[in-house]
């Protein structure tokens, strides 16, 4: 059997995306409310999907030549927007109306068009403990014996869904928790397994949802830069159910124009002396992060992004003595719309100084929305593609995190191009069309 023939077996048994996709988020404050919202929009030609890959972005198949570009909705079988059903859990009360009212993303007359659909989505209580986010108190919390009782209630829950919808993933959109390191508990399933009978304070919230998904084999992705699938003993659930996991922390403001501005630097061979990143923002994401312990969780995902991809072991005369400082301030009367400000001394020639500075005036949800859209169609494709959904890491979705998750021993790519190729390649692949290597010498060939 030849290599097109068999890739082409392979994109026949892809499972079609027939019947309901149910989406399910813990976490329904801003970004949730924003994604649903947004969702119900453009499913009445009320807005454009904007931001998002899967409904705007096109792929080239085979020679430029060849005009071959179809948008990536149509390439491969992708659940269709007006197939998605929203559920979730938050810790505070109302529908998601009222939710979407208090984060103040979205213009009142906006919401107006759509309030009766919002009014008609209500989360269900949350599992929270305040020991993992300071700065929140849950008035609408789950309450159990212990957190295998609380996992297997969110099970119960998904049981619940799962007769309403034909195929889940789970999103994490919920607050950043405190800083985890792995312990004993995370190496291993059986290790992780009776770490929740027996109360382990190393497993938190977003662990027992993610646990609770990948048991009933369901992909999962995380928003946040919590340490919660990024463990062995998850790794381990995630192929056993042949449920696809991914990295975590979208990728949104700061760290998406460090994840351009660093290749370029790279790609040039300009040093760089020092990077300076500040940010305010004044939603509940702000107020958590206020916490130093919550900061310490997202200083952690954004730190690591220029040390991967400027490699300074490599280039050590550009790179090794690069300062490296993040900032993140709460500041209320900016509410959802965020600031990230950079100051980045950089070098050249002869070693001559230069200076770089960002203000991204952005909006964090408008920004976080589609990538949540796009992760749960991807995952949802991974998980009807049968060479995709055993692997358990979908390192093809790197483009959408902070922290990308890889196979062990093998660092995470933060490039955004680097990660653009992977994604396009990745579906090329299951499709059965060529992979495209940018090569183009053979239009110049005799």
């Amino acid at each position: 059997m030849s290599i097109p023939e068999a890739a082409g077996q392979e994109a026949a048994k892809i499972k079609p995306a027939t019947g309901k996709l149910g989406i399910m988020i813990p976490g329904m404050g801003a970004v949730a409310t924003t994604l649903i919202a947004g969702v119900e929009a453009v499913r009445r030609g009320l807005a454009k999907p904007i931001g998002s890959t899967t409904q705007m972005g096109t792929i080239r198949l085979g020679k430029r030549t060849e005009g071959r570009t179809p948008l990536i909705k149509d390439f491969v079988p992708l659940a269709q927007l007006d197939d998605l059903v929203f559920t979730g859990w938050d810790i505070f009360g109302g529908n998601l109306y009222d939710a979407a009212s208090h984060a103040q993303v979205l213009d009142r007359d906006q919401l107006a068009q759509i309030k009766p659909f919002l009014e008609s989505i209500e989360p269900l209580p949350g599992v929270f403990n305040q020991h993992y986010v300071k700065r929140l108190n849950g008035t609408s919390v789950k309450s159990g014996k212990n957190k295998c009782d609380l996992a297997n209630q969110i099970r119960n829950d998904i049981a619940e869904f799962k007769t309403k919808t034909d195929r889940q993933v789970m999103i994490w959109c919920g607050s950043t928790e405190i800083f985890l390191e792995q312990t004993a508990v995370h190496q291993t399933l059986e290790a992780f397994e009776k770490g929740l009978v027996e109360d382990d304070p190393n497993i938190s919230p977003s662990m027992l949802y993610a646990w609770a998904a990948l048991k009933e084999g369901i992909p999962f992705a995380n928003g946040a830069p919590n340490l919660t699938v990024d463990i062995p003993a998850l790794n381990e659930l995630s192929r056993k159910m042949n449920a696809p996991i991914c990295g975590k922390d979208f990728k949104t403001g700061q760290t998406f124009i460090k994840t351009v501005l660093a290749p370029a630097f790279k790609t040039r061979m300009l040093g760089v002396a020092g990077w300076y990143s500040t940010n305010i923002l004044g939603n509940r994401d702000g107020e958590v992060l206020d916490d130093p312990e919550s900061f310490k969780t997202k200083e952690e995902s954004k730190l690591g992004v220029l040390d991967i991809i400027l490699q300074p072991e490599l280039y050590p005369e550009l790179y090794k003595d690069l300062y490296h400082k993040v900032r993140i301030n709460y500041y209320p009367p900016r509410g959802d719309n965020k600031e990230g400000w950079d100051n980045i001394d950089i070098f050249g020639w002869l070693g001559y100084p230069m200076q770089l500075k960002v203000d991204f005036l952005c909006r964090d949800s408008i920004l976080a929305a589609p990538l949540a859209l796009d992760l749960c169609l991807f995952l949802d494709l991974a998980a009807r593609t049968p060479s995709l959904r055993g692997i358990g890491i979908q390192e093809w979705l790197s483009f959408y995190f902070k922290a990308p998750d890889s196979a062990p021993g093998v660092y995470p790519e933060h490039d955004l191009f680097i990660q653009s190729i992977k994604l396009k390649n990745t579906l090329r692949h299951i499709m059965g069309e060529d992979l495209i290597t940018h090569l183009g010498l053979d239009y110049y060939g005799e």
